[in-house]
Order: C-alpha cells, then sequence, then structure tokens
C-alpha cells in the first residue's frame, strides 16, 4: 500500500505528538544502553508492563552488564526469572548474553541485519534495540501495531496468516521517519497499547479519528482481522512428593516439553513405589490449574513418606532414575515453575 510523503508524515506526526502529550515513564526509556535495551524487549515478550516491571529491576540489580549475566550460572538466572514463564526467553537470554561477552567482545550488534541473528531475537525485537539504542529507521510490529495499522488504513488481512507480518512491516517502514524513529515506533506501540485498545476504545478523544477509516465505516471492533486459532492442549499431570525427612526428591525437567531446565517433581507413571519400600501414598485434595499459551494442566499432588530406614535405597533408586534428592533448606535456591511455587507455598514453604 504505497502512501503519498505528505500521509507519511501527517500519521506519523499525530502519532508522535499524541506520545509526547501522554508519555509513561519506564526506565528503558531513559537509556540508549543496548545491554538494557535488550533486556528490557525479552522480558516485555508475552509480557505486561506491569507484571515484567520487577523483573527488570531485578534483573538490572543483579546483572547490571552483559558481562555479568553472562558470567551467572544458568540456575541463578533461571530462578531470577521464576514466576515470569516462558522460560525459553530466558535461556535464550542467557545463552545471548555468554555469546556477546565471549564471541563479541562485549560489544552489542549495531543492526537490525545483526541483531536478528541472535538467539531468541526476532524482527520485533531488532527493530526495537536498533531503532531505540542505535536510531535505526526499522519499524516494530507487534500486536498493538497491527491493530493501529489495521483500523487506520482498512487492512482486511488476517493477521495470523503468513503473508500478514510482511504486509504491516512494509507498511510500517513507509511510515517510520528517519529523524526520530525510536520514537515513533515507542509512539504506536503506546497509542495501541494505551488509546486503540482491543475492545471499545474510545474513538471520540482519538487525534487520529478523522482519517481513520475503522471509525468512519463503523469497522473498529471488526478490525484487525485474526481467523487462525491456536489449538490449546489439555494436560493431566499427577505429582509425587516423595519425601524422607527433611530430604525430597526433585527433577530437572529435559528438553522437548515445557519448563526445560526447571525443577519440578516425579510424575506418578515414572514412579514404581516398590522400588522404595512399604510406602503409603496420600493425595493432597486441592486440585491445581495451570493454563500455559498452548497448553491448560490440569494437576494433583500426592505425598509419598520414605521411612529413615530405606534412605539408602531411595538415594539409589533417585541416582539410577536421574532424580535429585535435595535437602529442604535447598529448596528455594532451584529454579521452579510457578505451579510448582504456588503448590509449595499452599504447604507452608
Amino acid at each position: 500500500m504505497p502512501l503519498k510523503q505528505t500521509d507519511n508524515q501527517a500519521f506519523s506526526y499525530q502519532i508522535i505528538q499524541w506520545y509526547r502529550e501522554n508519555p509513561r515513564d519506564l526506565p528503558w526509556r531513559n537509556t540508549s544502553d543496548p545491554y538494557q535495551i535488550w533486556l528490557s524487549e525479552i522480558i516485555l515478550q508475552q509480557t505486561r508492563v506491569a507484571q515484567g516491571m520487577p523483573y527488570y529491576y531485578a534483573f538490572t540489580e543483579a546483572y547490571p552488564t552483559v558481562r555479568d549475566l553472562a558470567l551467572a550460572p544458568e540456575q541463578e538466572v533461571l530462578r531470577l526469572w521464576q514466576g515470569l514463564g516462558y522460560y525459553s526467553r530466558a535461556r535464550n537470554l542467557h545463552f545471548c548474553a555468554k555469546y556477546i561477552w565471549n564471541e563479541l567482545g562485549g560489544n552489542f550488534p549495531s543492526t537490525y541485519a545483526e541483531l536478528v541473528k541472535l538467539k531468541g531475537v526476532g524482527s520485533y525485537t531488532a527493530s526495537a534495540i536498533s531503532s531505540f539504542a542505535f536510531g535505526e529507521a526499522k519499524a516494530v510490529v507487534d500486536g498493538n501495531v497491527f491493530r493501529v495499522l489495521a483500523r487506520y488504513f482498512g487492512i482486511s488481512t488476517d493477521i495470523a496468516s503468513s503473508s500478514a507480518k510482511k504486509e504491516f512491516e512494509a507498511l510500517a517502514n513507509q511510515l517510520i521517519p528517519q529523524e526520530n524513529p525510536g520514537e515513533f515506533n515507542q509512539a504506536m506501540m503506546d497509542f495501541g497499547s494505551r488509546q486503540c485498545v482491543p475492545k471499545n476504545p474510545d474513538c471520540s478523544i482519538c487525534p487520529l479519528n478523522s482519517g481513520c477509516f475503522a471509525n468512519s465505516q463503523n469497522l473498529v471492533q471488526s478490525l484487525p482481522v485474526k481467523i487462525n486459532k491456536v489449538k490449546v492442549k489439555e494436560r493431566h499431570l499427577n505429582y509425587m512428593v516423595i519425601r524422607c525427612k527433611k530430604d525430597w526428591v526433585w527433577k530437572k525437567r529435559g528438553s522437548g516439553d515445557i519448563w526445560e531446565g526447571l525443577h519440578d517433581f516425579p510424575l506418578e507413571e515414572n514412579v514404581e513405589s516398590g522400588l522404595l519400600g512399604n510406602v503409603s501414598k496420600k493425595t493432597i485434595p486441592k486440585k491445581y490449574r495451570h493454563i500455559l499459551s498452548h497448553q491448560k494442566l490440569e494437576v494433583r499432588f500426592s505425598e509419598i513418606e520414605i521411612p529413615e530406614e530405606n534412605r539408602n535405597s531411595l538415594s539409589e533408586w533417585c541416582e539410577n532414575e536421574g532424580y535429585l534428592l535435595v535437602s529442604e533448606s535447598e529448596i528455594d535456591y532451584l529454579a521452579k515453575p510457578k505451579l510448582i511455587v504456588n503448590f509449595l507455598r499452599d504447604q507452608g514453604f
């Protein structure tokens, strides 16, 4: 959709003016440090600002430079990320920090073309870092930007389709000004998240309402179009909380499933209690429900108390099965999914 230069300038001017009149004081907007900007962008992937802010402060305090993050143990990084979800982000964050420190001498890539090659950095994040930290005119396109562009320009392309990303990026890159691209990108994202909201936006106070296609055609609630729906898988997990006095059995989750690298308990189908001697199982009445991006989990916990005289057998069984026997005083140092954190809290830990 080629636009006249005057149309570009008018749209960009109005968006930036709105942004300057409605600023948000966010710490990563007060710096041009690519490390801090990259950190904020990774934390805010799939995460609301209010939820991500405490994590941003925690990470910048614990790891003020990319060197500090690169030299940190992975379990420490995952532990600090605990509760934020999408843990692959934390693993990619740590991997990239080590790569930048060890392979690039601690120097952040400064262009979109270089940034997009980093693990866990897609086109959106690369555009954000390159424009905010280095002033490169690369437009960011997230859900908020999809919505603003679809409504204002009347684009009916399904935003979940394979062609949508290129179409919307091409349009956004026509609109972005060369002199202040970072400010334009911030403005577009904020405008979509605060003014042109998904449901029932107040179009009467919108500075773009006179030129907005959706507003003039009464299509605000119909745009953007999103037809494809993500299929959600339902899973039932039955955890075995196995203890011997103050030692607990844990397992570190491997690759190929949820929560890679985090710690939870053995699952019932993996536990043959006969190997542990004569034990009784007590099922905890409370059911837990946990929603992930593509999965709904229904979870039950059962407790198994191993007699002290069977400790050696338990230790041998853990070693053979790849489980960990962890002292109660060390549990807090394990990186765990939020579901397990909630269970422990309910049990008084």
